[in-house]
């Protein structure tokens, strides 16, 4: 009779064990912060629409970033290019005549470029150039894009490639900004071009780059 109450003893303490290890097992496994899953679902959701919306932020950045590299790339590619240009001896001599006709003229305008370049103000060349690009456009919401990265890249003040501007001319820009034109830049543009004919044009004409190009030319044509 004693060994069976000690076996009916241990199977009742067995089965106790077993049930008390079913009930505790769940928490066991249970993780910190899992206890209230309504509040994760919320959490979770929360993190999910966070999540779509800095997607979507994102991916607006990337396509603003796009059409700008678009746009400069169409800007200053037009420059690249001419600055693969090789200017024949005629059009050396034309520039030496005005700065009117080194401007029209695509190596002309590289090789100044180059010079200016040297002098740290190749960006009123840019400004120049986008200015032109930008005067050609007759899309209302092409222009109303282009007219801001130009007043980011060379009209503000917070931008590395500022250009020199009078207050007058920026208090312009800055009304024309409202509602943008292909004329927005106009006196900008102006007021760039006659600051590289009275202040970079000389230093050019007198420069080694220009005094290069001109050994290249025969002496029947400088002659001429």
């Amino acid at each position: 009779m004693g060994s069976e109450r000690m076996e009916m003893r241990k199977r009742q303490m067995s089965v106790q064990q077993e049930s008390v290890a079913g009930t505790k097992a769940p928490a066991q496994n249970e993780q910190p912060g899992q206890g209230n899953r309504g509040s994760n679902a919320c959490c979770f959701c929360w993190c999910c629409c966070c999540s779509c919306s800095c997607l979507t932020v994102r991916n607006e950045d990337r396509e603003e970033r796009n059409r700008r590299a678009s746009y400069d790339f169409k800007a200053e590619g037009n420059a690249d290019f001419e600055e693969s240009l090789k200017p024949t001896a005629e059009e050396v001599l034309l520039w030496g005549q005005s700065f009117d006709k080194l401007m029209h003229c695509p190596t002309g305008r590289s090789a100044f470029r180059q010079f200016l370049r040297t002098e740290f103000s190749e960006e009123n060349m840019l400004f120049w150039l986008a200015c032109e690009e930008f005067s050609k456009e007759t899309n209302k919401s092409v222009i109303e894009e282009r007219a801001r990265i130009i007043y980011e890249d060379y009209v503000s003040i917070l931008s590395p490639k500022e250009v020199s501007l009078d207050s007058r001319v920026r208090e312009v820009i800055n009304r024309n900004m409202l509602e943008p034109s292909s004329h927005t830049f106009d006196d900008a543009q102006l007021q760039i071009y006659t600051l590289m004919q009275r202040d970079s044009y000389p230093r050019f004409m007198n420069s080694p780059v220009y005094k290069t190009l001109l050994k290249t030319v025969p002496e029947q044509l400088v002659e001429s």
